[in-house]
């Protein structure tokens, strides 16, 4: 199979799809491996790393997708991406169609063999190729969560783990999955007071035990949800609902009561954000402010750390990846529940059903 690797054009994005050691891989089962020129230099890795490991330099982004039979990317496709697309070309990548009826309807129209990342689920229902990037993006919530209440920023002026005789900041995290708990390792480690919420009580048994008793954990409901984040200095939002749109937690109603200048980082922002306020924005201007509260809601977290996210990437997508090239998907999901389950759009069709339910569409049978 002949394996393509675009550099991402997406807004502040400097990801790319596969590290080096990826394209070794592939062309040690004798797959063919083009990589645009240019793709790598965002996440610190030239061109001469990729042709070191086997791969083939293309200067036009065109040729790649144009001699490709499964284009690996990072991000959703974007235009001019659309232009490019052809009927049967298998696209693995993070679709977040849940999110979007644009993007739905284009990869629809176009008829590609749409496989998303975010899906592919284990029988335990964890997601392997969307964990890696939880843990990078619930890691820098905290991060840019402090930032954001800075007075520069915007923000109340309070130091995250405060100091001695002055009280920390008080960080509410909803979720207790892969970026929650991230989140809140970080926020503890920061020494500010934390406290998580969730709707499932063995996940936050297992955050107050391995947190050693240093994090409040609340079971997620309406009234709580209103009490903890109206007292809150910074909210992360970290809910998820695999490959549908995130749940709406926070009501236009609970942020006007929220402390002027607190802060919110809402990671649910690829999955259309779990705060009625939120909106999509980039690392170029990645906050805005309603109700006085700083809005951080960048679609694309884990691209501010490229170099780290390019290869926790390529660690857990270059497995399924190596199953679809050397046996084709049809065969590779046969053989593969977990794989079938990314399965998002095929010849025109929609195959996931929480992508079809977002918009009142049938699912197809595979």
């Amino acid at each position: 199979m002949i394996i393509g690797v675009p550099k991402e054009i997406k807004p502040g994005e400097a990801r790319v799809a596969m590290a080096p050691s990826g394209v070794a891989a592939f062309v040690a089962h004798n797959h063919t491996v083009l990589v645009e020129k240019g793709a790598g230099v965002g996440s610190g890795i030239p061109d001469v790393a990729y042709t070191a490991a086997g791969a083939k330099l293309i200067k036009s982004v065109r040729e790649v997708w144009k001699r490709a039979d499964m284009i690996i990317k990072v991000k959703e496709p974007v235009d001019p991406e659309f232009s490019y697309m052809r009927p049967g070309l298998i696209l693995y990548t993070y679709l977040h169609l849940a999110s979007s009826e644009s993007l739905t309807r284009k990869l629809l129209e176009k008829r590609v063999t749409g496989i998303a990342y975010e899906t592919i689920q284990l029988t335990d229902g964890s997601l392997p190729l969307l964990t890696p990037m939880s843990e990078v993006a619930g890691r820098l919530s905290v991060q840019k969560g402090a930032q954001c209440l800075e007075a520069p920023s915007g923000g109340s002026g309070i130091l995250l783990g405060g100091v001695s005789g002055v009280k920390p900041a008080k960080v509410v995290i909803l979720g207790a999955g892969v970026s929650g708990s991230n989140a809140c390792y970080i926020a503890v480690g920061m020494g500010a007071h934390v406290t998580v919420l969730d709707i499932n009580p063995a996940r936050l048994r297992y955050l107050h035990d391995i947190m050693g008793g240093r994090v409040t954990t609340v079971m997620s409901n309406h009234a709580t949800i209103a009490e903890e984040v109206t007292q809150a200095d910074l909210v992360i939002g970290a809910v998820l609902v695999p490959g549908a749109k995130a749940p709406n937690l926070i009501p236009k109603s609970i942020i006007k009561q929220m402390k002027p200048n607190s802060a919110i980082v809402d990671i649910a922002i690829d999955q259309g954000g779990c705060i009625e306020t939120s909106r999509p924005t980039t690392h170029a201007n990645p906050t805005y402010r309603v109700n006085d509260v700083v809005h951080y809601c960048v679609a694309n977290m884990p691209g501010a750390v490229p170099r780290t996210s390019t290869y926790a990437l390529t660690n857990v997508t270059l497995g399924y990846g190596l199953h679809l090239a050397d046996k084709g998907w049809e065969k590779a999901m046969a053989e593969d529940p977990a794989l079938k389950k990314g399965l998002n759009v095929l010849n025109g069709k929609i195959t996931y059903q929480a992508v079809a339910d977002a918009f009142s569409m049938d699912c197809a049978e595979i």
